[in-house]
């Protein structure tokens, strides 16, 4: 069966040339679903694996406007359908200069499984542009997003394809998306996620990826006998799952040491917390870097430019940036630490060879499919609160949140344990996450 594995990633290499992300999440899938495959060799036979790896659809296409200067910029927008086996494509919009076919590709293979993990019934997504909006003006990023809905508008749709936001996709672009699809389509439904309060968005949503996986974070801890209080965690970024997810934390009693951004991190032994979270809020807002004024400020700081955290020693490491930002070199510094336990944050912060290294060597590994599960879970009720036409509270949102995470840290140990891999929480939830949607694929013929 590994052979067959081996034939199936050779099959992604071919049909993907020079998009390395896509391959990275294709192979972590696929070595920890082997004994699933070995277990129903009528998946084999009938080609899932060849199909799942292969998007349902994909579109690419040209975005034309004009910058405040009267300058015409021309971007490329995608939108890449991967699995709709248990319910509408779901996933969300990057708008980053570095958004390519690979990125949105590897982004929406992760949502497949991501999506399937909450139990709820959406299928995986991903899109995008290489469209930066920092430094842009409001102005230039509404023209923007109008240009961008204007060609994926006819490609959406409530029951088809719900998008959401994601890097360089907030509130005010998910409104600036919305209401020109309303302009196009004369309909009022719930075709974004992440849209604001006052016209169908989800109290709570803001913060729920971070709340999530704090939520599994304690859940992995538990497993092992031990609990967030008092726990130095080491967490990178600043974006909102990062606030979320340092919100939480202080909550739970852990104590946060580090954040970071384009220009380093920053060490605080004494805690983020309190007013200094409130102070990086507004840094963040203001646009500008975070590091450095936040360690002008509370001088007990320590500033790293140019750096990351990662040989800082902690209890936990929650990296909430980026993809791949955590390589072999930081693994070895994490386990010559001590540390016990890594819960990923961002989409595949960590690369295969790091994660092959901390387990290898004691650590727990949560994996962001499942970890941060909690931001596209909560976007789910928000097409259940549009869908309904009716408005939960953020103690009703939250409720549902905990539940989703505690049953998604659940079946992943669990289907880990039912074949035989310990507590194995990387091989268990892309199982757990496989077994549904190969389930659902499977009844739906060959499509």
């Amino acid at each position: 069966m590994a052979n067959i594995v081996e034939q199936y990633i050779e099959i992604a290499k071919k049909r993907n040339p020079g998009e390395p992300e896509f391959i990275q999440t294709v192979e972590e899938v696929l070595t920890s679903i082997e004994p699933v495959l070995e277990a129903h060799p009528e998946y084999v036979e009938a080609g899932l694996i060849e199909r799942l790896i292969e998007p349902e659809r994909g579109v690419s296409f040209r975005v034309s406007w004009v910058d405040d200067n009267g300058k015409v910029q021309v971007n490329r927008g995608y939108r890449y359908q991967f699995n709709s086996a248990i319910g509408p494509y779901k996933g969300g919009i990057r708008f980053a200069p570095n958004v390519y076919p690979g990125i949105i590709k590897f982004l929406g293979f992760e949502q497949i499984f991501k999506n399937s993990l909450t139990g709820l019934p959406i299928g995986g997504g991903k899109g995008g542009a290489d469209f930066d909006p920092n430094g842009k003006s409001d102005a230039e990023v509404m023209r923007f997003c109008q240009a961008f809905m204007t060609e994926l508008y006819r490609h959406i749709g409530a029951y088809t394809d719900v998008p959401a936001g994601d890097l360089g996709v907030g509130t005010r672009e998910i409104g600036y998306m919305f209401g020109q699809y309303k302009r196009i389509v004369d309909r009022y439904e719930g075709v974004l996620t992440g849209k604001g309060l006052a016209y169908g968005g989800l109290s709570g949503r803001t913060e729920a990826t971070g709340y999530g996986i704090v939520f599994f974070a304690r859940e992995m801890l538990k497993a092992c006998g031990e609990s967030l209080e008092g726990k130095k965690v080491v967490v990178s970024g600043f974006g909102n799952v990062t606030w979320g997810t340092v919100q939480k934390l202080n909550e739970l009693g852990a104590k946060v040491i580090t954040i970071s951004g384009p220009d380093g991190y920053i060490l605080d032994e004494a805690g983020v917390s309190g007013e200094k979270v409130d102070y990086l809020l507004e840094l963040r807002s203001s646009g500008k870097n975070i590091c450095a004024p936040y360690a002008e400020k509370f001088p007990e700081a320590k500033f790293f430019p140019g750096e990351k955290p990662w040989g800082v020693k902690a209890d936990l490491y929650i990296p909430c940036a980026t993809q791949n930002e955590i390589h072999l070199a930081d693994a070895e510094k994490m386990v010559a630490n001590g540390t016990k336990f890594l819960c990923e944050g961002s989409n595949m912060p960590t690369t295969n060879e790091a994660i092959k290294y901390l387990m290898d060597n004691g650590v727990v590994v949560g994996p962001s499919k499942a970890a941060n599960a909690g931001g596209v879970a909560c976007s789910c009720i928000e097409m259940g609160q549009n869908a309904g036409h009716t408005v939960f509270s953020p103690a009703q949102v939250y409720e549902q949140l905990e539940t989703i995470m505690v049953n998604i840290h659940k079946n992943a140990a669990d289907a880990a344990a039912r074949y035989g891999l310990g507590y194995n929480l990387v091989a268990g939830a892309n199982i757990a996450g496989f077994e549904k949607v190969a389930q659902a694929m499977m009844a739906q013929g060959i499509v």
